[in-house]
């Protein structure tokens, strides 16, 4: 099904973006639009049962298939973006990389309280950057009502960290060792 021909065009870049990461390559993906619609679509099915009010992409590559599900769903869609690069007035959380240390923002007004948003973003690994955009929701009276992910490293064992805000975790390719 989908996550078979997920895994037949998602490369493997060894040493990136440091020695002994192995990154998972999604932009190949981004050539064949019939099953980036595939993608999009066992978003939607996996969503059905899930309440949401807006999608939260994260930046950059969580802005690819958010944006396309928000559209598909005709939900709003609010970008969580590196430090710096949001225009209006923003809050930001800060955390740990495997490799180093990043700030993200989002603008303060992009959603009410009460909120319920659906995480978006192309890999879950570590769990670092989605935790730190989980609290940006929270830090303005959001809830996280589910995550979804193109890929989930299971073998990190990352989806424990984010059960604190849901256990609504939608995963479209899994890996489950190195």
């Amino acid at each position: 099904m989908i996550e078979e021909k997920l895994k037949t065009i998602i490369r493997d870049i060894h040493d990136f973006p440091k020695p002994g990461i192995v990154f998972k390559d999604i932009t190949p993906l981004l050539q064949h639009p019939e099953i980036v619609a595939e993608a999009v679509e066992a978003f939607a099915d996996g969503l059905k049962d899930v309440e949401f009010d807006v999608i939260a992409g994260i930046e950059s590559r969580g802005f690819l298939f958010g944006f396309l599900l928000a559209q598909k769903l005709n939900k709003p869609f609010i970008p969580i973006r590196k430090q710096g690069k949001l225009p209006f007035h923003c809050i930001s959380e800060s955390y740990k990389l495997e490799y180093g240390q990043a700030t993200i923002e989002r603008h303060e007004d992009a959603f009410l309280p009460g909120t319920k948003v659906l995480v978006h973003d192309d890999l879950l690994a570590t769990g670092g950057t989605v935790v730190a955009a989980s609290k940006l929701i929270e830090k303005l009276g959001g809830e996280i009502a589910a995550y979804c992910f193109v890929i989930s490293l299971d073998f990190l064992n990352s989806a424990g960290r984010l059960s604190r805000f849901s256990e609504n975790v939608i995963s479209l390719v899994r890996y489950q060792e190195e």
